[in-house]
């Protein structure tokens, strides 16, 4: 439960006296508190280097097979057993987690870039024909069930990561222009808003240079929580085939091809969800520790 922050919050002490605290060092103070963050931050960063230095880590290529090791459990020689095509399982979630966070971050990407300018748009502008013409379009894209619509969309253009990076973004994006919206109604009316108006600002110059920087905090720990949110989509869209192609190695085309395969070999489908699991929880800790280090009256 959140309680009031002790006096002198946010404050140094500097030779005697109480200076006030740099706000990234007063953030970062904030966010260590919560130990679920800090292991999920951990967790990332192990598997952000894990992506990057997947040529090295990995001891095969992620397309390498051999059909005389299929369905191997694992060992000292395969670490997580091997595939129905005796592809190294280990080297196939390294490779994967390169894709599958590219996946995650890129289609967050998209989505927080529409979704922050559109409620940016419409919050300005509450109650006038734009705002209720823009919040109709997101509530009918938000209305229509989203793998329905992915499913829709994917068998319409050609499979490729890169088209269900922006197919997910651009199905997930109502959500957060909500919440911004929602931010701008109640910062609109703050008196270096109306003064920027007196001084002849425009719009634009409102919107994006004195509005949109004080919802950052906002809009940072919803796209930690979209990347997740993009993670499990494009498990669930490879999941029912329409996916990235094979044989790309993405965490989702990994536990696909396990279900095949789940009685004579569970590693397959069991390990890659593992991973799934473990990264979304992550994602979802690191921005739980991001809202509480953004409230200024949240001390615990």
């Amino acid at each position: 439960m959140a309680q009031p922050a002790r006096p002198g919050a946010g404050k140094l002490h500097l030779r005697g006296q109480l200076v006030d605290e740099p706000r990234l060092l007063m953030f970062w103070r904030r966010f260590r508190r919560n130990r679920m963050a800090l292991f999920g931050l951990g967790v990332l960063l192990v598997l952000a280097a894990m992506a990057i230095g997947a040529p090295w880590v990995a001891p095969e290529k992620w397309d390498y097979l051999d059909l005389l090791a299929k369905n191997q459990p694992p060992s000292h020689l395969h670490w997580f057993g091997t595939d129905m095509y005796g592809r190294d399982l280990f080297s196939r979630i390294v490779w994967g987690a390169r894709i599958s966070l590219s996946v995650g971050f890129v289609a967050a990407g998209v989505a927080v870039v529409l979704g922050a300018v559109w409620g940016a748009v419409a919050g300005y502008h509450a109650g006038s024909w734009l705002d209720v013409t823009m919040m109709r379009i997101a509530e009918a894209v938000d209305s229509v069930p989203v793998l329905i619509l992915l499913v829709v969309i994917s068998s319409v253009v050609s499979r490729s990561v890169y088209t269900v990076m922006v197919i997910i973004g651009l199905t997930s994006w109502p959500g957060l222009a909500s919440l911004v919206r929602g931010q701008f109604l109640s910062l609109r009316q703050r008196d270096f808003v109306q003064a920027a108006q007196a001084m002849g600002a425009s719009d634009r110059r409102i919107i994006f240079r004195h509005i949109l920087p004080n919802v950052v905090a906002v809009i940072l720990v919803s796209a930690t929580l979209r990347i997740g949110d993009a993670i499990l989509a494009e498990t669930a869209l490879n999941f029912i085939g329409y996916g990235a192609p094979p044989p790309f190695p993405t965490w989702g085309e990994a536990l696909s091809t396990g279900r095949m395969v789940l009685r004579q070999a569970p590693w397959v489908a069991t390990i890659p969800g593992l991973f799934i699991t473990i990264t979304v929880l992550a994602f979802n800790f690191v921005g739980d520790g991001l809202r509480d280090a953004q409230d200024p009256h949240l001390n615990r």
